[in-house]
């Protein structure tokens, strides 16, 4: 018997989607936020901007063209501050309707109504899966791949050692993902730069590769981080597969949960618990 490995699609394979609410992640994005949410209105029932005190008038803008705003600090006020981008996915739930949730970075420059239509289709076409990554090019310095440097340099050789039916993923960090509510909501939630390859080997253990799919978005463009953020944010990724391994009896110790300012106000190592289950601020 072969190895299992990730269902793939291609956007093309789907339709308009109906029967979803979309989350976009938000942080001074005034030049991208309008145009998606332009593209993601006609798509789905409900369109949700979780706005992080953007002071360019991202959530403004975001109104005006039709999405539901939320600043991110004013969800589930009573766990404090809000500690980075996977925190504000974690407490967005509390206001998504939807029980096929999908999210989408609001950074993208050439976002099209495929972005939604490919990672919500899978689980509309079958009852199986659960789940749904999406990947894609990303042109860097006028080359037409390149970028996602912490990608192939820390998280895809991560799951090829330790996590290896994962490591077909072509884009563990990927902010565009789709899953079924009551997948999410049995999660625990990593905060920082560490959510997106956390909760894709949380998903892996609760529910196996058979539940999982991954969908080709063509291109995404967007903005790339200088050199001296890529170190803080790598270490996020492996600080949260380190938490992972000790848990699962792999790794004698857990890494130590501190502050890494580079970061702004996320504090890696945290996450918070499922959110069917009581708000209690858990270590990962």
């Amino acid at each position: 018997m072969g190895k299992k490995v990730l269902a793939d699609f291609h956007h093309s394979e789907f339709g308009v989607c109906g029967a979803a609410s979309v989350c976009i992640p938000t942080r001074d994005e005034a030049a991208t936020i309008g145009r998606i949410v332009d593209a993601v209105l006609p798509e789905v029932d409900q369109v949700v901007v979780v706005d992080a005190g953007s002071a360019d008038g991202t959530a403004r803008i975001a109104a005006e063209h039709g999405a539901e705003v939320h600043d991110e600090s004013e969800l589930v006020p009573e766990m404090g501050p809000v500690l980075g981008k996977g925190d504000a996915m974690w407490r967005s739930l509390t206001v998504l309707t939807g029980d096929v949730v999908c999210f989408v970075d609001g950074d993208s420059d050439d976002f099209g109504p495929h972005f939604v239509r490919g990672l919500i289709g899978p689980l509309l076409a079958d009852p199986a899966i659960q789940y749904v990554k999406g990947f894609y090019r990303r042109p860097f310095n006028g080359a037409p791949e390149g970028g996602g440097r912490v990608t192939e340099l820390t998280a895809r050789p991560l799951l090829g050692l330790f996590y290896p039916e994962l490591a077909a993923c072509r884009q563990p960090l990927a902010g565009e993902i789709a899953a079924r509510r009551s997948l999410l909501e049995a999660l625990p939630w990593t905060t920082g730069y560490g959510a997106e390859i956390g909760q894709l080997i949380d998903v892996y253990r609760k529910v196996g590769i058979d539940a999982m799919a991954q969908v080709d978005l063509d291109v995404r463009r967007n903005r790339h981080q200088p050199l001296a953020a890529l170190g803080p944010m790598a270490s996020e990724v492996a600080a949260a597969v380190a938490a992972r391994l000790h848990r699962e009896g792999r790794l004698d110790s857990a890494p130590p949960i501190v502050e890494r300012p580079p970061i702004g106000s996320a504090r890696w190592g945290r996450s918070r618990p499922p959110a069917g289950r009581s708000t209690s601020t858990t270590s990962a």
